[in-house]
């Protein structure tokens, strides 16, 4: 129960709170205009590969639930979105259906997105206290197609229930990496990763990274609302902690050959397309498509066609008429 709480507590929170930390970097970034595209907007092809599955369109939607009350019918409308669309999709993490099987219901899509890619999502610090097996079940259960783990240090240390042991996380994930038969991504959840640590999960073994940079959803400020009043006084301390967006994601790309994920504060497809341009393989979102999928799944499909009508406005505006011509692109990065 005290799972499905918090569950419900940080849904709440970001449906209701301001939750999202600042400025993701992209402003500094812009595109010269092409005012002879010399192509035709309706044959622009935003299709794409990741991990050796087809994508319509370049977008991942990434973590948001899982476990909690509200939680089934969220994640239905995501995945049907995620269907109709074809891209991918993230679940929430499954801790709580480890420790409580009934709940797996709440994480359980297939029915309704057959096909998509499908990761499921455990956290650094508890895959410590799992054996393999009981991972690899865990994907197995929601029939996923590979696993997310995410890193999220700075929630864990502000959060009631945090759990503050990291030590060993790293070699966790290379046995996770080397005894699992499926591929194994990890994400940030809104403080970005450091070209340092890239190199670590590239040797580690894992098949990609997401970078969830600072700017979008900030877990240290939801757990700040979560907290007592020392903890909400540590919120408000470090809630500007984290590298943005467009830093972490130039920092990665140039450190690691494996496929990155641009995710944290992405807003809009003019957005989606700076990250693709600057070397993501795909862009994730969350926050904005929470309030959608409580609605319904017309809702998300919406939200997220409009994202992908701005992308090819933008890729007509630069002259690409596919993803591989935009990432010949010239960007202009201005200095902050």
């Amino acid at each position: 129960m005290v799972i499905e709480k918090r569950k419900d507590d940080h849904i709440k929170i970001c449906l209701e709170k301001e939750v999202e930390s600042g400025d993701t970097g992209f402003k500094n970034i812009s595109f010269i205009h092409n005012a002879l595209p010399e192509i035709n907007f309706d044959e622009i092809d935003v299709s794409t590969k990741f991990l050796g599955e087809d994508f319509k369109a370049p977008f991942l939607i990434t973590a948001i639930t899982g476990g909690g009350p509200n939680s089934e019918k969220i994640n239905k409308n995501l995945a049907k979105a995620a269907e109709e669309l074809g891209i991918g999709m993230g679940l929430g993490s499954q801790r709580a259906m480890i420790e409580n099987p009934d709940l797996k219901k709440t994480f359980w899509v297939r029915d309704v997105a057959p096909n998509i890619f499908l990761l499921g999502n455990l956290g650094a610090a508890q895959i410590l206290q799992y054996e393999i097996n009981k991972i690899k079940k865990a994907v197995e259960d929601i029939k996923a197609d590979g696993l997310a783990i995410h890193l999220n240090p700075a929630q864990e240390v502000i959060q009631p229930e945090g759990d503050k042991n990291w030590s060993g996380v790293l070699n966790k994930i290379k046995e996770v990496c080397f005894d699992c038969d499926f591929p194994i991504i990890v994400k940030e959840v809104g403080c970005g990763i450091s070209e340092e640590v890239a190199k670590k999960l590239e040797n580690a073994g894992v098949a990609a990274i997401d970078i969830a940079g600072k700017g979008g959803t900030s877990w240290i400020k939801v757990e700040g609302y979560r907290g007592s009043e020392l903890e909400k006084t540590l919120a408000k301390t470090f809630e500007d902690w984290g590298i943005q967006t467009v830093y972490s994601l130039v920092q990665c790309k140039e450190a690691v050959k494996i496929p990155i994920i641009a995710s944290g504060g992405i807003r809009n497809g003019l957005e989606a397309v700076k990250a693709l341009a600057l070397g993501a393989s795909l862009v994730g979102m969350a926050l904005p498509l929470l309030k959608p999928a409580t609605q319904s799944s017309e809702a998300v499909k919406k939200y997220l066609e409009k994202i992908i009508l701005e992308l090819k406005v933008a890729m007509f505006l630069v002259g690409a008429k596919d993803l591989n011509e935009l990432k010949k692109v010239k960007i202009i990065m201005k200095k902050e």
